[in-house]
């Protein structure tokens, strides 16, 4: 694998675990698309440091189990300002 790649994979890995984020906000930090990352981190991640792909699946996972009540919120939000 590339050096670069590693290097995108970690990078990625790290600001995803730090902030707490989504794919899509680690993909916008990145300049890469949310299917890179979310690529990055299920199939490159566990070859390259599977500790730290443990951590970023459990993330991962969490996102996953609350998208439903963001995107909720989301829509509630564009209600409320397009009654402003």
């Amino acid at each position: 694998m590339d050096n670069e790649i590693k290097t995108r994979v970690l990078t990625s890995s790290h600001i995803f675990l730090k902030k707490a984020s989504t794919v899509r906000e680690v993909a916008k930090i990145m300049g890469c698309s949310k299917s890179t990352v979310h690529k990055d981190f299920t199939e490159r991640l566990p070859k390259i440091d599977p500790g730290l792909y443990e951590k970023v699946k459990e993330l991962l996972n969490f996102n996953k189990q609350i998208r439903h009540i963001r995107g909720g919120e989301a829509t509630r939000r564009k209600y409320e300002l397009e009654k402003i």
